[in-house]
């Protein structure tokens, strides 16, 4: 499932092509995104203030990314005053860097994870088996993909592509110790999970984490999960490092009720999450005896800049516009070659790698623009008016290459067409003759040359024998 090394994913829609064929994943991803929007829309609805909170979290957000470097100066006084270590990132390989020599100065060759996205996103993971060093996923969605050798494919769910007669196979092959009998129920199947992983919780004396937010004011860390897995790795080893993306960042307490309440409504569907862990620093006698938080950058002070594509920041992680999103439900994550897929996807992969390579400037135009994303997004990120601006942005990029692509040069020679009558005149006969030629039916099915891939998704009308200027001549000469 992931392309050989040093090898650029494709773009979205090459990548795309190859999803829609496949008819199980169709199957599964329908299956399941449907099952999460009932319960979402049943445990929203359940609030008579829902839309207040919402609000709330998106003036929250935006308070909180104009005064960032404050938020994040306050955060790191924080933990350090409660016996944390604060590391700063600007990039994936320096974030990287540092929670490799961190596992180092353990002596450890092994540590646990908590899923995290911000990790996936860094290539954490690929970073420390470099480095000799084994990291072990215990989520179990996540678990399932790295018994895989897969890519996760959803935020929230990031094995919803796979069934569980799929994953029963997966553990039979890939699991050590799964048993011989074991079926596709899923109490059997978390059951085999739970007892794998059970050894790695009691053996581990260093644990990663990401974190859904950070209290400014206190410095404490906060993971939301359902499973208990996070809150093993949380408390049973000795070292504990967390990477955090820094626009984690809430100012308090009071603000982070706002997003206990979004969150676990908009993800999964719940009033509330089985587990919330906090934790500030290190506390002798409790817990970790080491405590690193990496503050990661990579990208995300220049989205920041952008005064459009900043609301992208806002973002909590929900996977509500994912669930809801047409385009994603028929190609599945994998289409989008990045961490994060689905409509937010789409608008902050291009602002975290640039829209200068193909696979990131492709995004933007993953996206039929319905708008239903946004209506649902808890903290009412406007995600079409993003993908619009990025749309500019990319077109842009594309005026300074030294060889034009073909669809500027297309636009190029309209506009010198457009901009006199006579030219205008002339390859408006010319066209509607050779259209009509290729019509069948009255559709137009296939373009020729580089045009054909414009046809691909759509069927052209064929234009009328007479345009409207000839008829209009014709009206008025007769008069």
């Amino acid at each position: 499932m992931t392309a050989p090394a040093g090898t650029p994913p494709p773009k979205f829609a090459d990548a795309a092509r190859a999803a829609l064929a496949d008819t199980q994943l169709r199957r599964n991803l329908h299956n399941a995104t449907a099952t999460i929007r009932e319960r979402r829309a049943a445990a929203a609805g359940e609030l008579p203030d829902w839309e207040e909170l919402r609000a709330a979290g998106a003036a929250i957000k935006d308070r909180t990314l104009l005064n960032l470097d404050r938020y994040l100066e306050e955060l790191e006084r924080a933990v350090t005053d409660a016996g944390g270590t604060v590391h700063w990132a600007a990039t994936a390989a320096e974030a990287n860097r540092i929670v490799t020599r961190l596992v180092r100065a353990t002596g450890q060759r092994e540590v646990v994870k908590v899923k995290s996205m911000v990790t996936q996103e860094i290539g954490l993971n690929e970073a420390l088996a470099a480095a000799g060093i084994t990291a072990r996923e215990t989520d179990l969605a996540e678990l399932i993909v790295q018994l895989g050798d897969d890519r996760p494919s959803h935020i929230l769910v990031p094995a919803i592509h796979r069934n569980r007669a799929q994953i029963r196979e997966l553990f039979l092959r890939a699991m050590p110790g799964a048993p011989a009998d074991l079926t596709d129920e899923p109490a059997a199947l978390a059951a085999a999970a739970r007892a794998y992983l059970r050894e790695r919780f009691l053996a581990a004396e260093v644990a990663v984490s990401g974190a859904n937010f950070m209290v400014a004011e206190t410095g404490t860390m906060v993971v939301l999960e359902s499973e208990g897995n996070g809150r093993m790795c949380l408390t049973l080893p000795e070292t504990l490092i967390t990477v955090a993306g820094i626009e984690k960042v809430v100012p308090t307490w009071e603000d982070l009720e706002v997003f206990l309440q979004l969150l676990p409504r908009s993800s999964t569907g719940e009033r509330m999450n089985p587990y919330t862990s906090t934790w500030t620093g290190v506390t002798p006698g409790d817990g970790p005896r080491e405590f690193h938080l990496v503050l990661l950058d990579n990208g995300r002070t220049k989205a920041l800049a952008d005064e459009v594509g900043r609301a992208a920041l806002r973002c909590i992680r929900c996977s509500a516009c994912l669930n809801v999103c047409p385009v994603y439900e028929r190609t599945g994550g994998h289409a989008y070659g990045s961490v994060y897929p689905g409509p937010i996807g789409a608008i902050l992969t291009p602002q975290l790698r640039g829209v200068k390579a193909a696979q990131p400037a492709s995004l933007p135009f993953a996206s039929t623009l319905c708008g239903a994303c946004t209506d649902l997004c808890p903290v009412k990120i406007d995600i079409p008016e993003i993908l619009v601006h990025l749309r500019g942005e990319v077109v842009e990029a594309r005026r300074h290459r030294p060889v034009p692509t073909p669809e500027l040069a297309l636009m190029r020679t309209a506009a010198w067409t457009m901009a006199d009558p006579r030219r205008y005149e002339a390859a408006l006969r010319r066209g509607t003759r050779w259209a009509r030629l290729l019509s069948r039916g009255g559709r137009i099915r296939r373009l020729p040359g580089p045009l054909g891939k414009w046809s691909d998704a759509r069927d052209l009308p064929a234009p009328p024998a007479q345009s409207f200027r000839a008829w209009w001549r014709e009206r008025e000469g007769g008069r």
